[in-house]
């Protein structure tokens, strides 16, 4: 399976209304419930009025479009990176996964997973 490394810097965060986000930035994951709006954002992107925010992250795509009867996928990459000590900050669109990691876990993950099979591009 192919991991493509993303080349942002990006920031984790929450914000007050989703009028605080720019739609239009390259890229964006927000998740709305009941009790939260989330935003993952490159961090320049980042609004400037967030309640809480988390900087630092990393980011690798699994590449290609995931059938939704695919089983395990996220779940053999998250084990990988908890057997190695490396949190993940996992989030997913209708085609794929996205697994966020710790700018200072990057190089790290990288190894294990190649070293697991993985190819990174």
């Amino acid at each position: 399976m192919q991991l493509k490394k993303l080349p942002y810097d990006l920031t984790i965060c929450k914000v007050k209304s989703e009028l605080d986000i720019n739609l239009n930035n390259e890229f964006c994951f927000i998740a709305k419930t009941d009790e939260e709006i989330s935003l993952v954002c490159i961090t320049a992107d980042a609004p400037k009025n967030t309640t809480e925010r988390d900087d630092g992250w990393k980011c690798f795509r699994i590449q290609g479009v995931l059938d939704f009867s695919l089983i395990g996928i996220l779940s053999k990459i998250s084990s990988i990176l908890a057997e190695n000590e490396i949190g993940i900050f996992a989030v997913s669109t209708f085609n794929t996964d996205y697994i966020l990691v710790k700018e200072e876990n990057f190089e790290k993950s990288i190894k294990v997973l190649s070293l697991n099979g993985y190819s990174i591009v």
